[in-house]
């Protein structure tokens, strides 16, 4: 996959004529104990090796140790390095270590007992700054093979670094994610926990926000909802008899923690009523494209809205027509998503007289966003077939996953692919499953669903509908991080990785689809507000088509 680093394996077929494990006859051995001891570990052997199937416990069975390339050299990753106190001299003598024949196949018997040697008695800072530079399988490898090693793998300062890492700092990185416990707990936080926490996400908590007497927004569909600095900031949309909408509103949502919200609208008639358009957050701007009104027009326009936020209690957004010389062809219930902070890319959506595309569109914002240029890709080897009402999600650095959605056909699809921008290209790739690894779950094709970044470059995917419009409430999981780290680590990708279905503990939002979702900057909490459900149209009837003003909110569970 070409989101994977490319591993560099050295094989270290430490000591092929080493004992057989210490066994202790009279002791029953438990799975994942430490095994024996090595040269410098003081304590006793405890584990005999041989009751771990295909696992090198011991370092002398260690067989594969993978080093990235950065590894090799000292410079590359540099922005990466560990916060904890590790000494200039000691850092550098680890990536020596790294990519020095002391990493190399022993040429002898006699070599390799140096060789194990000078790994046992390697000081602590430079083991640590090695397991740094390691793939977390290794790492977990690399711990299991003496308690002395394990107990150095256990470090919170490396586990720090190595969710800093893989995660990013600031803003939707790990400093927010942090700043989401209460104060009283992150003193007691044990990085280790809480990176197996995310790692391991199977669970939800769920409770439905109530909202002040006053005003608030009618329910509705097909609209935007967005998260900005604790507030929540609505759009549009579509509502009962097909009108569409053109209002603005916003909600403070506090620390996470609120259970009532007070929505005020700011805005009406700019930009006209529509439903289906994207609004994607870049900044401290929205960048708004295309949609439906209610005469079935698809438009074409970008308007930019410029959130104005004073720090206390009031939020404004103006909005303003953005000056582009070329514009994407009318359209809606297509995907965007933001590029880093100047560019956005949309895909798909339904055009004039019905159709479906499957164009791509960069959107270079200019001029402190007064300007901008539409740049359509083309010449792209393959690309995802037509399709509307699917989602496209920024994970990473210059990296996009899109999934679902329905078809030229009307057929409705869960494919995944994969969207990489590069400086001067841009490359499409479908994840394809063989046919002797298909993923044991998966959730089934849907379309209306929505696709919300979670810690860890996780994909959360709620509701949608399928090929009948039967509306769906399930969740799903998208690990795009779990075949990269199995691939980086040298070990074999399996499919059952990617897809996790997780529970909902609370108040179940209820089946949904074209509803709006977004998370905060901790990623920790996400809202989902309107959408079209199942409801009573006549009394005569049974179940039909209603829309929702309710709004939820949603938090991974993670007790430390």
């Amino acid at each position: 996959m070409f989101l994977s680093h490319h591993p560099f394996k050295i094989s270290t077929f430490l000591d092929k004529t080493a004992q057989p494990p210490i066994h202790h006859p009279h002791k029953s051995p438990k799975l994942w104990q430490a095994p024996e001891t090595c040269s410098s570990c003081p304590l006793p052997p405890s584990f005999p090796g041989s009751q771990i199937t295909n696992q090198p416990l011991h370092l002398q069975g260690l067989h594969h140790l993978v080093i990235p390339f950065s590894a090799m050299n000292p410079t590359a990753g540099a922005e990466h390095l560990p916060t904890f106190s590790t000494s200039t001299k000691a850092l550098k003598k680890a990536h020596l270590m790294a990519s020095s024949p002391l990493l190399s196949p022993p040429s002898s018997s006699s070599s390799t007992s140096n060789y194990t040697s000078s790994i046992t008695h390697a000081g602590s800072d430079q083991i640590i700054s090695i397991l740094y530079l390691l793939p977390v399988e290794s790492i977990i490898s690399f711990s299991m093979t003496c308690r002395r090693f394990r107990f150095l793998s256990s470090s919170d300062s490396l586990w720090e670094s190595i969710c800093r890492r893989e995660w990013g700092s600031g803003s939707g990185g790990v400093d927010s994610l942090v700043a989401s416990f209460p104060p009283q707990e992150r003193p007691r936080l044990s990085w280790k926990r809480l990176y197996e926490k995310v790692v391991q996400l199977s669970s939800l908590s769920c409770r439905r926000l109530s909202c002040e007497s006053g005003d608030f927004p009618d329910p509705r569909a097909a609209h935007s909802l967005i998260f900005f600095s604790g507030w929540l900031v609505l759009f549009g949309g579509g509502c009962d008899g097909g009108r569409h909408l053109d209002d603005t509103w916003v909600a403070y949502t506090g620390n996470g923690h609120n259970k009532v919200l007070c929505w005020k609208q700011v805005n009406s008639g700019i930009p006209s009523g529509r439903f289906g358009q994207t609004c994607t957050l870049i900044s401290n701007y929205i960048v708004l494209f295309g949609g439906i009104n209610d005469n079935g027009d698809r438009l074409n326009d970008t308007w930019i809205g410029e959130i104005i936020y004073d720090g206390h209690d009031d939020l404004r957004v103006t909005w303003r027509l953005l000056d582009v010389d070329v514009a994407p062809p009318p359209r809606g219930a297509h995907a965007a998503s933001g590029v880093g902070d100047k560019r956005v890319v949309i895909h798909g959506g339904i055009g004039t007289f019905g159709l479906r595309l499957n164009d791509t569109w960069i959107l270079y914002l200019l001029d402190d966003f007064r300007s901008g240029r539409w740049h359509q890709i083309m010449n792209v080897q393959s690309s995802p077939p037509s399709r509307s009402g699917h989602s496209l999600t920024w994970i990473a650095e210059t990296y996009m996953v899109l999934f679902g959605g329905r078809g030229s056909r009307y057929e409705v699809l869960n494919d995944v692919w994969f969207l990489s921008i590069g400086d001067k290209n841009l490359e499409w790739k479908e994840l394809k499953y063989e046919l002797t690894d298909l993923p044991s779950e998966m959730p089934l094709p849907q379309v209306g669903h929505s696709a919300t970044i979670l810690p860890g470059s996780k994909i959360l995917i709620y509701g949608g509908e399928d090929s009948s419009r039967r509306r769906k409430d399930d969740f799903w999981v998208l690990d795009i991080g779990a075949p990269q780290r199995s691939q980086t680590a040298g070990l074999t990708k399996t499919s059952s990785k990617l897809w996790k279905e997780v529970k909902i503990d609370g108040r179940h939002p209820q089946y949904r689809s074209f509803h709006g979702a977004c998370t905060d900057q901790s990623r920790r909490y996400m809202y989902v507000f309107g959408g079209m459900i199942d409801g009573v149209l006549h009394p005569a009837e049974a179940y039909g088509l209603s829309f929702s003003g309710e709004l939820y909110q949603l938090e991974l569970v993670l007790q430390l």
